[in-house]
């Protein structure tokens, strides 16, 4: 791979040690996928936030980087707790005093400490065409299809050391003939909810082969949320990390492979999922918000609460950004969803949180980004349902 002389003195370390390892990461990563050069970007989002994805190791390599400075915009991904309300979580201290180190090194390191999955509502909001450097899975699908910015699926490591060095390497979706699209998928039905959506997008990723770019034609609304809810689940269960569509304003591919999406195919999706079939009356919580909440979300669920209370045996729990929680709060959504017993938190992910070490042991949420990354990682019974059946599951 071609580096130009500043980057190969950077290589040589005389910028200091943290951009000589983040040069190192990344000529690695452009040797291994044979990329031509590397090419500027404009913002980072870096994954390994959470302690419970980093351990100790992680930290202590973040804080060996302290000569370090971010070139770019950057943002982090969720961390494990509520970085202000993590008593109220029932979060141990040893766990939080290391999450907050974690949170403290990145910041030492220039990253703003806006811990969400969905940048693009918190001020990270890439612009056409431009090359970013992004590593937390459903943000990457929904840049590069929504948003037309491109970006590969970045790990941890070489989304800060993009955003230490400014640079990325010229491969994968970074380049245009990457792409374009060889399989159609035809909606051949209505799908009026959100929780459909995230059923549409986890059987296109279970169905496509990894490297497949499919095309959705048929959608009948232009609506971000449930965009969202394709990518989370779409790169949940496989490694896809763009999809494009009729209603995004792309073109249909000429020549392809052509699927269709039914009411029966999305029933027999559900039906496959284990779990879904339990019991709701052993739930212990309820948790939406993966990927994280946007203001009108959390205001569907507001009303959905209203003349209701949340149980006193089931914990309801909703999660967003600090930037949308603002704006929600100064609204009174907050509030009311509060005041029924609901909570709502900011910078975490609920599948990265410690929720079994803490006691919990059956869960109910509506996204299938949720259920797959609760079953696997944060070691849960997870039931996946539509959202006004989890209001129901968590409230009277």
């Amino acid at each position: 791979m071609y580096l130009s002389s500043y980057e190969e003195r950077i290589l040589k370390g005389e910028y200091g040690y943290a951009k000589q390892k983040a040069m190192e990461i990344l000529v690695a990563l452009g040797d291994l996928y044979g990329a031509e050069k590397l090419i500027p970007i404009s913002s980072a989002q870096i994954a390994g936030v959470s302690y419970t994805s980093i351990g100790d190791e992680g930290l202590e390599w973040l804080e060996s980087l302290m000569d370090g400075q971010v070139e770019v915009l950057s943002t982090l991904n969720p961390a494990g707790m509520d970085l202000d309300r993590w008593r109220d979580m029932g979060i141990p201290i040893d766990y939080a005093s290391k999450q907050i180190r974690i949170i403290e090194a990145y910041s030492r390191l220039g990253a703003l400490p806006v811990c969400t999955c969905t940048p693009y509502l918190s001020g990270n909001l890439p612009t056409y065409g431009c090359h970013i450097a992004w590593a937390e899975s459903s943000a990457v699908v929904f840049a590069n299809s929504v948003l037309k910015a491109k970006t590969n699926r970045e790990g941890g490591p070489s989304a800060l050391a993009a955003a230490i060095v400014g640079r990325t390497p010229l491969y994968g979706l970074h380049l245009d003939e990457n792409r374009i699209s060889n399989v159609s998928i035809r909606i051949e039905i209505d799908l009026t909810d959100t929780w459909e959506y995230s059923v549409l997008g986890f059987w296109i990723g279970r169905t496509l082969k990894m490297d497949d770019v499919p095309f959705i034609e048929g959608l009948k609304t232009y609506d971000t949320d449930r965009f969202k809810a394709i990518g989370a689940s779409m790169a949940s269960i496989s490694s896809m990390s763009i999809f494009n569509a009729d209603v995004l304003g792309d073109s249909r591919p000429e020549s392809c492979e052509k699927l269709s999406f039914d009411r029966s195919i999305l029933m027999d999706t559900i039906e496959t999922l284990p779990d879904t079939s339990m019991d709701k009356g052993c739930v212990d919580i309820v948790c939406l918000g993966c990927p994280h909440l946007s203001l009108w979300e959390l205001k569907v669920i507001a009303n959905l609460l209203r003349g209701r209370r949340v149980r006193k045996d089931v914990n309801l729990w909703l999660f967003t950004s600090r930037a949308v929680y603002s704006v929600a709060e100064k609204c009174g959504i907050v509030s009311e969803i509060e005041s029924v017993g609901g909570k709502v938190y900011r910078d975490a992910c609920p599948a990265l949180a410690p929720l079994s070490s803490i006691g919990y042991k059956v869960m109910v949420t509506d996204s299938l980004k949720m259920w797959f990354y609760g079953r696997h990682l944060a070691g849960l019974e997870t039931i996946f349902s539509p959202t006004i059946d989890c209001i129901y599951v968590a409230s009277r």
